[in-house]
């Protein structure tokens, strides 16, 4: 436990690591087959979570935006850069298993007709250019700035993303979650929670390792500078 402390992030990881694996055991041999998609369905419990885990993550970025342009900490800038950025790779693996998903149902990896998968490729398509702009701009308050502004102004695509859901009433994006409750077994609800908590935790562990990564090559860069000052 001690060696886990000391590793950023490594009681997320730890959890994700015994929480995943326990999802995918259920989802393959516990769950029962969907009414309408039989088997190919139980990657519902890896892609919803998955997605879930993109718009906390991107969130997590832009509330971390708003607490830099209020506090003008460059802590909180580097928050939400790793936010944003666990959010974009999590963003891909979603891109991933919805093209397996609509391939296997629909005969095609991509449908230009669904609009859950088109504003779902807006977000991630904008998220990633975030760092097109971020990294167009010298180091510096003007930076960190524009990063902040730019991620804030995209957080209102997470809604609308989760509402075209809604809208579009497809067999591969059905309502699940209404005010009734899910639309759910019990078993199959129990595997959802489980396969989600996981991939939170993931996401979380993520951050946590990468922002410590950050911080110590920050201090090298900043002690080289010192260094460097010394020797002229």
């Amino acid at each position: 436990m001690q060696a886990v402390r000391r590793f950023p992030g490594g009681g997320w990881v730890l959890l994700s690591g015994l929480l995943i694996p326990l999802a995918i055991a259920l989802a393959a041999w516990w769950v029962p087959d969907d009414a309408d998609q039989g088997y190919s369905q139980r990657i519902f419990y890896f892609h919803v979570p998955i997605a879930l885990t993109t718009y906390a993550a991107f969130a997590y970025g832009a509330v971390c935006a708003a607490a830099y342009l209020r506090t003008r900490d460059p802590r909180w800038d580097l928050r939400s850069y790793v936010g944003v950025h666990v959010g974009a790779i999590f963003g891909t693996l979603v891109l991933v298993t919805g093209s397996i998903w609509a391939k296997v149902s629909w005969g095609v990896w991509w449908d230009w007709s669904d609009r859950q998968l088109n504003v779902f490729l807006v977000l991630f398509l904008y998220y990633c250019a975030y760092f097109m702009l971020r990294f167009s701009v010298d180091e510096g308050e003007q930076r960190m700035s524009y990063s902040a502004v730019y991620t804030l102004l995209g957080v209102g695509l997470i809604p609308l993303s989760i509402l075209a859901v809604r809208i579009a009433q497809s067999l591969v994006h059905p309502t699940v979650f209404t005010t009734s409750g899910a639309a759910m077994t019990n078993d199959m609800f129990s595997t959802f929670l489980i396969a989600l908590a996981g991939m939170l935790c993931l996401g979380a562990g993520m951050i946590a390792m990468e922002l410590r990564g950050k911080r110590a090559a920050l201090r090298v860069r900043e002690l080289r500078r010192r260094l460097e000052g010394t020797d002229l």
